[in-house]
Protein backbone atom coordinates (compact mmCIF):
# COMPACT_ATOMS: atom_id res chain seq x y z
CA UNK A 1 0.00 0.00 0.00
CA UNK A 2 1.54 3.35 -1.00
CA UNK A 3 2.41 5.77 1.78
CA UNK A 4 -0.46 8.17 0.99
CA UNK A 5 -2.98 5.35 1.20
CA UNK A 6 -1.52 4.04 4.44
CA UNK A 7 -1.49 7.56 5.88
CA UNK A 8 -5.16 8.10 4.99
CA UNK A 9 -6.07 4.70 6.46
CA UNK A 10 -4.22 5.53 9.67
CA UNK A 11 -5.74 9.02 9.89
CA UNK A 12 -9.21 7.50 9.61
CA UNK A 13 -8.68 4.44 11.83
CA UNK A 14 -7.09 6.19 14.82
CA UNK A 15 -9.95 8.67 15.49
CA UNK A 16 -12.46 5.86 14.96
CA UNK A 17 -10.65 3.67 17.49
CA UNK A 18 -10.53 6.59 19.93
CA UNK A 19 -14.27 7.21 19.50
CA UNK A 20 -14.82 3.48 20.00
CA UNK A 21 -12.84 3.53 23.22
CA UNK A 22 -14.92 6.43 24.52
CA UNK A 23 -18.09 4.62 23.44
CA UNK A 24 -16.93 1.45 25.22
CA UNK A 25 -16.39 3.36 28.46
CA UNK A 26 -19.74 5.16 28.21
CA UNK A 27 -21.55 1.95 27.23
CA UNK A 28 -19.84 0.10 30.07
CA UNK A 29 -21.05 2.68 32.56
CA UNK A 30 -24.59 2.85 31.13
CA UNK A 31 -25.22 -0.78 30.13
CA UNK A 32 -22.57 -2.73 32.00
CA UNK A 33 -20.13 -5.25 30.54
CA UNK A 34 -22.46 -6.20 27.68
CA UNK A 35 -22.58 -2.56 26.59
CA UNK A 36 -18.80 -2.28 26.58
CA UNK A 37 -18.48 -5.49 24.54
CA UNK A 38 -21.12 -4.21 22.08
CA UNK A 39 -19.22 -0.96 21.62
CA UNK A 40 -15.91 -2.77 21.06
CA UNK A 41 -17.47 -5.17 18.54
CA UNK A 42 -19.11 -2.27 16.68
CA UNK A 43 -15.81 -0.37 16.56
CA UNK A 44 -14.01 -3.41 15.16
CA UNK A 45 -16.75 -3.90 12.54
CA UNK A 46 -16.50 -0.27 11.43
CA UNK A 47 -12.70 -0.30 11.20
CA UNK A 48 -12.70 -3.64 9.38
CA UNK A 49 -15.48 -2.83 6.90
CA UNK A 50 -14.37 0.73 6.17
CA UNK A 51 -10.67 -0.18 6.06
CA UNK A 52 -11.24 -2.96 3.54
CA UNK A 53 -13.46 -0.63 1.54
CA UNK A 54 -10.79 2.07 1.44
CA UNK A 55 -8.15 -0.46 0.41
CA UNK A 56 -10.33 -1.86 -2.41
CA UNK A 57 -11.18 1.62 -3.68
CA UNK A 58 -7.54 2.71 -3.69
CA UNK A 59 -6.53 -0.42 -5.63
CA UNK A 60 -9.36 0.15 -8.11
CA UNK A 61 -8.40 3.80 -8.57
CA UNK A 62 -4.86 2.82 -9.47
CA UNK A 63 -5.53 -0.18 -11.70
CA UNK A 64 -8.96 0.56 -13.23
CA UNK A 65 -9.65 4.29 -12.85
CA UNK A 66 -12.56 4.20 -15.28
CA UNK A 67 -14.42 1.83 -12.91
CA UNK A 68 -13.74 3.84 -9.75
CA UNK A 69 -17.19 5.38 -9.31
CA UNK A 70 -19.06 2.17 -10.14
CA UNK A 71 -16.79 0.22 -7.80
CA UNK A 72 -17.44 2.72 -5.01
CA UNK A 73 -21.20 2.33 -5.37
CA UNK A 74 -20.94 -1.45 -5.53
CA UNK A 75 -18.61 -1.51 -2.54
CA UNK A 76 -20.94 0.54 -0.35
CA UNK A 77 -23.88 -1.67 -1.34
CA UNK A 78 -21.81 -4.75 -0.49
CA UNK A 79 -20.83 -3.24 2.88
CA UNK A 80 -24.48 -2.62 3.75
CA UNK A 81 -25.41 -6.17 2.72
CA UNK A 82 -22.56 -7.63 4.78
CA UNK A 83 -23.66 -5.55 7.75
CA UNK A 84 -27.21 -6.91 7.40
CA UNK A 85 -25.77 -10.45 7.31
CA UNK A 86 -23.71 -9.70 10.43
CA UNK A 87 -26.75 -8.25 12.20
CA UNK A 88 -28.97 -11.18 11.23
CA UNK A 89 -26.41 -13.67 12.56
CA UNK A 90 -26.13 -11.85 15.88
CA UNK A 91 -29.72 -10.55 16.21
CA UNK A 92 -30.58 -12.75 19.23
CA UNK A 93 -27.15 -12.73 20.83
CA UNK A 94 -26.54 -12.27 24.52
CA UNK A 95 -22.84 -11.61 23.87
CA UNK A 96 -23.31 -7.84 23.72
CA UNK A 97 -25.89 -5.10 24.17
CA UNK A 98 -27.53 -4.46 20.77
CA UNK A 99 -28.34 -0.83 21.55
CA UNK A 100 -24.75 -0.01 22.49
CA UNK A 101 -23.62 -1.86 19.38
CA UNK A 102 -25.98 0.08 17.10
CA UNK A 103 -25.18 3.51 18.53
CA UNK A 104 -21.44 2.86 18.43
CA UNK A 105 -21.72 1.55 14.88
CA UNK A 106 -23.38 4.76 13.69
CA UNK A 107 -21.02 7.03 15.64
CA UNK A 108 -17.96 5.08 14.50
CA UNK A 109 -19.04 5.25 10.86
CA UNK A 110 -19.61 9.01 11.08
CA UNK A 111 -16.22 9.52 12.75
CA UNK A 112 -14.54 7.39 10.07
CA UNK A 113 -16.18 9.35 7.23
CA UNK A 114 -15.27 12.70 8.80
CA UNK A 115 -11.68 11.63 9.49
CA UNK A 116 -11.24 10.16 6.01
CA UNK A 117 -12.64 13.32 4.43
CA UNK A 118 -10.25 15.44 6.48
CA UNK A 119 -7.31 13.18 5.56
CA UNK A 120 -8.12 13.43 1.85
CA UNK A 121 -8.45 17.20 2.04
CA UNK A 122 -5.10 17.60 3.80
CA UNK A 123 -3.26 15.09 1.59
CA UNK A 124 -1.16 16.48 -1.18
CA UNK A 125 -2.19 13.98 -3.84
CA UNK A 126 -1.30 14.93 -7.39
CA UNK A 127 -4.06 14.37 -9.88
CA UNK A 128 -1.88 15.33 -12.84
CA UNK A 129 1.52 13.79 -13.44
CA UNK A 130 4.09 16.60 -13.29
CA UNK A 131 6.39 17.09 -16.27
CA UNK A 132 9.91 15.98 -15.49
CA UNK A 133 11.42 18.96 -17.33
CA UNK A 134 13.87 16.91 -19.38
CA UNK A 135 12.97 15.85 -22.91
CA UNK A 136 13.01 12.16 -23.71
CA UNK A 137 15.11 10.68 -26.51
CA UNK A 138 12.53 11.13 -29.28
CA UNK A 139 11.55 14.69 -28.36
CA UNK A 140 13.04 17.66 -30.13
CA UNK A 141 13.90 20.60 -27.91
CA UNK A 142 11.59 23.59 -28.29
CA UNK A 143 12.92 26.88 -29.53
CA UNK A 144 11.78 29.48 -27.08
CA UNK A 145 13.87 32.45 -28.16
CA UNK A 146 13.21 34.91 -30.97
CA UNK A 147 13.60 33.59 -34.47
CA UNK A 148 16.54 34.89 -36.39
CA UNK A 149 16.26 35.32 -40.10
CA UNK A 150 19.27 34.35 -42.02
Amino acid sequence: MPSNDARILLQAAVPTAAAGAVAAVVSGVVAGGDGAVGAVVATLVVILFMGIGLYVLQRTAKSLPHLFQAMGLMLYAAQILLLFVFLSIFKNTTLFNPRAFAITLVVGTLVWIAAQTRAHMKAKILYVEPDSGTPSKGDKPEKTGPRSEG
